[in-house]
């Protein structure tokens, strides 16, 4: 820890914050008595001894976001091993192909996690005299100094595309996606540091975000960009919102069993006990709790949807009359038992941890699927609903639509839930459009608004 608190002190110099090394010393000192999970606690001790003023007080939260959190992000798939030496390869070829001034390889050592030199750069722009660009107006001169920098950006997301659709046939689509992802993510952030100076702390220090418009943000969020902390406060969210649920449920049968009194019925069964009607007889009869099986597909940015899905569903167990979960990538696992075994959000790591998978095969679907139909068919009925959650790309793999439409069969209905954005549904090895052919409805569910929205309409 301590060699971060230092990395972090050096980006905030050259960001331009004064830290004494006898500040730094007393910060260190004063996190040995605290818990360094803790992470608001973390964050006012580091700024209580960083962050002077006010206006400090601004440009601190802003190089705390950046460093602790969009660049210190782990990409949440299985498989970074191999990401990660893709994208080390990535960054040393376009180093060697592309031509720039000294703000280049600080644009590289920011993509891979040290804004230090960018951040140098940046406050570099601050002091730039005409003298620094000959015929160049004073005024002018930090403008063209940014569009110079901003060029050789936009030069380095050009190359990242260039390299990822030459190695298309090396590169997995996963590990193409999350690469594309964590780097896309990263060039937009020295965009914005680029574009944007930090807003004055005293200007927004009267204006808040309350809680509730935090979590309708949070809600909006894809699932693969959140940060552990957003992870823990949407467990929290959940939880609150089981509970609602659950108690809606139970209002609703609760309701159906006061509903409309069969007088014929109850009077019939009441001659058993001489004319006395000990039991009522209801015309409107609850619904029965229905069964659910899910078929999770747990490869690249997919499996953070299925994350939050096996959770959810988990947790309204007592909303149906049974549930069982299978995750796959190319084989098929079945992980009921785990999440019998242990509480729901350590059963969810364990399942995806410990389970007999390979995360680093390709995806296929026609495998998993003729899988489910030699070994666990017969758990489907009529009371059933089979729930898909996946892109639908089979790597160009036999789809086994007809597989699908037997489970239709012997099921009440097939539920498609797709994390991918809908514009590319039906692109490069997507089969969607065969798999919709079988499924009773299909939905994009990238957020927890989406997920909240399936659920509802799934219990009530």
């Amino acid at each position: 820890m301590i060699e971060t608190v230092l990395s972090f002190v050096s980006c905030s110099r050259a960001a331009g914050l004064r830290i004494s090394s006898a500040e730094v010393l007393d910060c260190v000192k004063q996190l040995e008595y605290l818990d360094l999970l803790d992470e608001p606690v973390f964050k006012d001790v580091l700024r209580a001894n960083f962050a002077k003023s006010r206006r400090e007080q601004a440009k601190f939260d802003h190089l705390y976001q950046l460093f602790f959190k969009e660049l210190r992000s782990e990409a949440s798939i299985p498989h970074t091993g191999s990401v990660a030496v893709w994208s080390d390869q990535l960054l040393d070829e376009i180093g060697e192909s592309l031509e720039g001034d000294e703000a280049l390889p600080a644009i590289l050592d920011f993509l891979n996690g040290n804004p230090l030199r960018y951040l140098e750069q940046i406050r570099d722009l601050q002091t730039i005299d005409s003298g620094d660009l000959q015929g160049i107006n004073s005024s002018f001169a930090p403008l063209v100094r940014r569009l110079e920098i901003m060029s050789q950006i936009n030069a380095v997301g050009t190359a990242i595309e260039r390299f990822l659709a030459t190695n298309r046939s090396n590169i997995s689509w996963e590990n193409r996606k999350a690469i594309d992802i964590n780097f896309r993510d990263r060039l937009n952030n020295a965009r914005r540091l680029l574009r944007e100076d930090p807003e004055d702390y005293t200007e927004n220090f009267s204006q808040g975000t309350s809680y509730e418009q935090y979590m309708g943000q949070l809600g909006q969020k894809t699932f693969f960009s959140l940060t552990k902390r957003e992870i823990e406060e949407m467990r929290d969210v959940i939880e609150q919102l089981v509970r609602k649920l659950k108690d809606t449920a139970q209002r609703r049968y609760a309701k159906q069993k006061r509903g409309v009194l069969d007088i014929k019925k109850t009077l019939r069964i009441a001659s058993r006990y001489q004319g006395i009607p000990v039991e009522l007889v209801f015309r409107n009869k609850p619904k029965r709790k229905g069964k659910i099986v899910t078929l999770c597909d747990v490869s690249g940015s997919v499996w953070s949807a299925a994350k939050f899905m096996l959770n959810m569903l988990y947790s309204l167990q007592d909303c149906f009359l049974q549930v069982r979960s299978f995750i796959f990538v190319s084989d098929l696992a079945e992980v009921t038992q785990t999440f019998e075994k242990y509480e729901i959000n350590k059963a969810v790591d364990k399942a995806l941890k410990e389970a007999d998978i390979n995360y680093d095969a390709s995806t296929d679907y026609g495998r998993t699927l003729r899988q489910f139909k030699q070994k666990y068919l017969d758990i489907l009925n009529k009371k059933t609903t089979f729930i898909i959650i996946g892109d639908g790309r089979t790597n160009y793999t036999n789809p086994e639509e007809e597989i699908l439409g037997e489970i239709r069969d012997k099921c009440r209905r097939i539920i498609w839930l797709n994390p991918e954005t809908h514009l590319f549904w039906y692109t490069g090895d997507s089969r969607m459009k065969t798999y919709e052919a079988y499924c009773n409805e299909t939905r994009h569910c990238q957020n927890l608004n989406q997920l909240l929205d399936f659920i509802k309409t799934l219990v009530l």
